[in-house]
Parts: structure tokens; sequence; C-alpha cells
């Protein structure tokens, strides 16, 4: 799926104009989804915009704006207060509505992730919201602003620098940081929270993930972001927290498009190729990359068919087993499959010319302290899924081209 991308106007409720910016899949689309970036980004930063792309490319339209004073948005950051970004937020839900559908996700990113999670109880379509780096209190952010705050409270308005940048802040601006911990908010939302963090982010501590863990109700996740920094510095970081976002909302979020329904229901598979070996496929209104190694002249973005045919045997096969399982009254655990995939040398092999055919290992690994009938039962019934049928039978493929 590639992006559409609309460049508008937002009109904020202070009547200040907001640089926006809606992408929006070439296929069906899951769910649409407002994305707040972090305290003095811009929808534009490099990060940001990976992870929108990323986003898209799992089926959500994507609404992302710069709050005021930031990016090509008007207004001044620090005169506007938190609670104005909150109602930004809503704004911006309200035009996505508009335009696509009401927004089902809500995505924030460290000051935005606190955002969110304040305007997502008001937001009557909202059913899951997902943090990245975000402060449990929005005070938290006069842990980065240097300046005397001390001298802003008391003379009501003082110059502070926030990454590098100046910006003038007044004292009602420190209040209202104070004024608004999303924690509150948080213990009133009745959807899902995914919150994700660095255990060594040094601009907001991992104990704020805990806090807002503790607030938050079920059902909530927790993922860690391992080695990444709080602005996700690393591409491959950005591409991992919208991919696992993503995974994450489908568990959630209802299909927004009718079409895609239609295509959950109806099943097989297209593949668009534009350029090189690697693969756009859509299947059921999920969107895959296909690609091969770089010795095969891919690029090693995706797995490759053949691992694709791995995938279906292995996935069937659990399946299988475990409809078995619970239909037998049986609680055995976790079942693994492991599938691999070769072509051997047969001297016998008489359908077959190049004397290869192809082998698919399968890996069984079953829990321990199964009765031996179990274990008979469950290995015979793994040979007898639907994917090493067909497999294991003659198929027949017909290639029509378009009428």
């Amino acid at each position: 799926m590639d992006p559409h991308p609309t460049t508008f106007a937002l009109t904020s409720s202070r009547g200040t104009r907001l640089a926006a910016r809606l992408e929006v899949p070439r296929g069906p689309v899951r769910a649409s989804a407002v994305f707040a970036h972090c305290f003095t980004c811009s929808k534009d930063l490099r990060v940001e915009r990976q992870l929108t792309a990323a986003l898209v490319s799992e089926g959500f339209a994507v609404l992302s704006f710069d709050f005021a004073g930031i990016g090509a948005s008007e207004g001044e950051l620090a005169s506007a207060g938190f609670a104005a970004d909150v109602a930004d937020i809503r704004t911006a839900a309200e035009h996505l509505a508009a335009a696509v559908a009401p927004p089902a996700l809500l995505v924030g990113h460290s000051l935005g992730g606190a955002a969110v999670l304040s305007a997502a109880p008001a937001i009557a379509s909202v059913r899951a919201v997902a943090t990245i780096g975000a402060p449990a209190d929005p005070v938290h952010v006069q842990h980065v602003l240097d300046g005397d705050l001390a001298a802003v409270r008391r003379d009501g308005a003082g110059v502070v620098r926030i990454a590098g940048r100046s910006f003038e802040i007044s004292r009602a601006f420190l209040d209202d940081l104070a004024a608004h911990p999303p924690q509150a908010s948080l213990a009133t939302f009745q959807g899902a929270v995914l919150l994700m963090h660095a255990p060594r982010d040094e601009v907001v501590g991992i104990e704020n993930a805990e806090a807002l863990y503790h607030a938050a109700r079920h059902p909530k996740s927790f993922v860690t972001l391992d080695e990444a920094d709080h602005l996700l510095s690393r591409a491959d970081d950005a591409v991992y927290v919208a991919s696992v976002i993503g995974a994450w909302a489908r568990r959630y979020l209802p299909m927004a498009d009718p079409a895609l329904q239609t295509a959950y229901e109806t099943g097989g598979a297209t593949a668009v190729s534009s350029d090189g070996v690697r693969t756009v496929v859509e299947s059921r209104g999920f969107a895959m990359v296909l690609d091969e190694p770089l010795s095969a002249g891919g690029t090693q973005e995706g797995p490759t068919p053949y691992d694709h045919l791995a995938v279906a045997l292995a996935a069937c096969t659990v399946m299988t087993m475990r409809l078995y399982a619970q239909r037998k009254g049986w609680d055995v655990g976790e079942i693994r499959a492991r599938a691999t995939h070769d072509r051997v040398h047969a001297e016998d092999c008489r359908d077959d010319a190049s004397g290869k055919v192809d082998v698919f290992a399968l890996d069984l690994e079953l829990p321990v302290g199964l009765e031996a009938e179990q274990r008979a039962s469950l290995l015979r019934i793994a040979g007898r899924c639907p994917v090493h049928r067909t497999l294991s039978a003659k198929t027949s493929v017909v290639t029509r081209p378009e009428r």
C-alpha cells in the first residue's frame, strides 16, 4: 500500500491554522488514526514520517499535524499550553471523521503520547491508544526546559531553550502542565492501551511507563523498545514500533471499510510488483511484503514466497492440532511447529525432469507431560491439516489473463 498524502490546514478552537497531512492507503482502509508528534518535534521530522508511513502500510489512514508554534503551524507553542494540544487532537479527530472515518486509534510520541491519553476519553470513536515514550505527567516537560523556571513563575514569563531552540513561556504554561495529568484520563478510558518505552530512554524515564501501565484499565499491553532512544533515531526502531502497533490494533479495531470485510471473507491474494523483486501482497485486507535474499537479487525486506508456503504449513498444522485437542477436551498447552523448505535430488523422480523434488520438513514440539495416547493422536492429526494435504497432492494452477 502506498500513501496518497494530502496537506491542508486545520483551524484550532483558538482560530489558529495548524499544518496537517492526511495519508490514506491505496487499498482498503482498516481504520483511521490520529498521530501526535513529540514535544518541539514536527509531523515532518524523519522519525515521525517513518512512523506514519509504516502505519499507512499497515492499512491505516493517518492524520498528523503540527501543534501550535511548530513547523508550519501558526501560534506559539509555549503560549498555547497542554490543554490546547489536547483540544487540537479532538479537532483533528473531527476532520478525520469527515474525510475518511471517525478515528479508532490515537498514536502519540513523547508529550504527544500524554496528549492522546488525555484526549481519548472525550472521542467516542476511539477504541485503542498507543504511546511511544510518553510521560506519565506532562509536568515532566519542565525537566527539559533549559532556563530559570523560578524567574518565569515570579515574573509571569521568560525565555527558555528546548532542544536547542528558544521559546518564550508563561507562568500559565507551567501551571497548565501541572493541571492535566494523563493518568487521571487514562483511568477513565475503556478501550485498549499499548505503552511502548525504551528502558534506556534518557529523556522520559521508564518509570513513566510503569505509572501509566498501573493507571490503565485492561486490556493493556507494554512493549519494551530495547536499545532505542527517545526519538527513535534508528530507522529500524521506527518501523518496528509502527508494525507492532499495526499488529496489536488489529485485535481491537473494527474494519472501517466494508470492502475490507468483503476482502477478508473472500480471501485470495493480489500481488503487485512495481520495480525489482520486492513485491507487495494483499490478502484478506492485510498487506505483506515478499522479497528475496540479496544473493538472489532481492532487498531482504520480507520473507520469500517459499517462506510463506512454510508459514502456511506450520500455522495450519498447529491450528489443526489445537482444534483437535479442543474437541477432545484436552488442555495440552503450547504447541510449536517449524517448517522449512528444500529441493533435494531424487534418483527415482519420474515427474520432474530436473531430478529434484520439493521437501518440506516439519519439526513439532509438544508439551512435556502429555499422555502417550494424546501425543500419538496429535502427531497423527498433524499430517491431516488442509495445507499438508494440498502440498502432498497433485495441484493444478490455471493462469488467466485479465479480461
